[in-house]
Parts: structure tokens; sequence; C-alpha cells
């Protein structure tokens, strides 16, 4: 995924969940924060970071701030993009381990639940995915979530419980960053997705973890990352 319009600033206060200010060449200013989750060990101030100009004049802030440095990795943190990247990749067939597909859906409901991806196989299995974007890097690991997540293990059993009902079902974590040299959930600040991620997989679910090639202005699928669920 391509962005437009993209300038550097200097990451200052973090103000709430959806709002940052920023030094943008010696001017703050305020801006839309992409992604609702903790990201403190990121979003400090100091920091580098990239923000996308909105094109749209009615906007209450005119920048969106999608990536932040921790060193010399670049992170994208734009929560909206993991779907993108990773329904385009399967479609071109770059994520291993996945059937091919000759119809995908996004957004579509099962139960109680709306995954991100719905699919249909050239030999006749239906399946579902759920994606989840991962920020939170702990030397070397990529690790999520980064705040605990109800809806994330309501994600995960129903995704036991599709299986249960003849469906395929996959969860994939796009790490938004490289290079991780695993991924592993974060037990210590939920215990409870943990639980939920192992118990899904003994019930069939399959977990995948991807990597992501990352620019000031553009994210795509780079290589498969081991699951470390010990």
């Amino acid at each position: 995924m391509k962005y437009s319009n993209i300038t550097k600033g200097i990451f200052l206060e973090r103000l709430h969940r959806f709002g940052a200010l920023v030094d943008m060449s010696g001017v703050v200013e305020y801006v839309h924060v992409k992604n609702t989750g903790r990201c403190k060990e990121i979003l400090i101030p100091g920091v580098g970071v990239f923000l996308e100009k909105s094109d749209n004049p009615k906007r209450k802030t005119k920048y969106s701030l999608i990536a932040v440095y921790k060193g010399d990795m670049l992170i994208n943190i734009d929560s909206q993009v993991p779907n993108k990247v990773v329904y385009d990749a399967l479609g071109d067939g770059l994520i291993a381990g996945f059937p091919k597909m000759n119809y995908i859906k996004r957004e579509v409901v099962f139960r109680n639940s709306r995954f991100d991806i719905y699919y249909e196989t050239v030999f006749g299995a239906r399946g579902f995915i759920e994606i989840k974007g991962v920020t939170l890097d702990s030397n070397g690991t990529a690790m999520f979530p980064d705040a605990p997540t109800q809806r994330g293990r309501k994600h995960l059993l129903e995704l036991a419980e599709a299986k249960k009902e003849g469906y395929e079902a996959h969860i994939v974590f796009l790490i938004q960053y490289r290079p991780a040299k695993n991924f592993k959930p974060n037990k210590l600040m939920d215990p409870e997705f943990t639980k939920a991620l192992k118990i899904a997989r003994s019930k069939g679910v399959r977990v995948t973890a991807c990597d992501s090639f990352v620019t000031e202005g553009e994210i795509a699928i780079g290589n498969s990352v081991p699951v470390d669920l010990d």
C-alpha cells in the first residue's frame, strides 16, 4: 500500500488515543494518530515520525501520523492498513501456506464476529481470516497485543467455532516493521488473549505471522516469521 503527500516531523506528545502534537519544521501541529493502541514504547518525545497530509478540507486535522522510528527501524502504526496489505498479498499468492483462492471478500459476518476476510478455494473449501497489526518490538521479538483486547479474544474463540463447523480458519499477525526474529503473544499484557490463541490453535486455527517492508510512503508484505506459543 502506498501513501501520498508524506512529510516528516518530530513527535512531541500524545494527548489522547486519537491525537498528538508533532513539530513540523518549527510549527507545532495537532495531528490524528491512526492507531488506538498504547504504542508507549515507540511514541516517545523527540523521535522522528512520518505523516500523511489529508486532501479533505473539512477534516479537523491536516495530518495523520502513520510511521515512527525506533532507532533505525521504521514502524508503520496505521491500524487501517494491515487488512489491505494482507488482502492484496493473498490475491497475489504472496503468503506461504494459503490455498489458491477463487473468491475473496473483506468484512464478512460469522455469528457475533465480523472477520476481516472470507474466501473460497478452487477445491470448494471455505474459510475465514482474522488479521492483527503488530507494532510492538521486544528485543527482536514481535508481540501482540500492546493493550488488553477482549475483542481479540472473542475473534479467536469464534474462529475456533468456525473451524468446528467445517470452515478453514486463520489468524494472521502482520508485523508492521522488519526484521523480527519471531512472534509471540504478549502474555504479560493479556494472558487471556494468549490462552485463547493457544486454544484456537489446538482446535485447528492456523496461526501465521509475516513482517513488512516499510518505507516513509509505503508498506508491503514481507517474509514469514516463526510463531512461538510456548
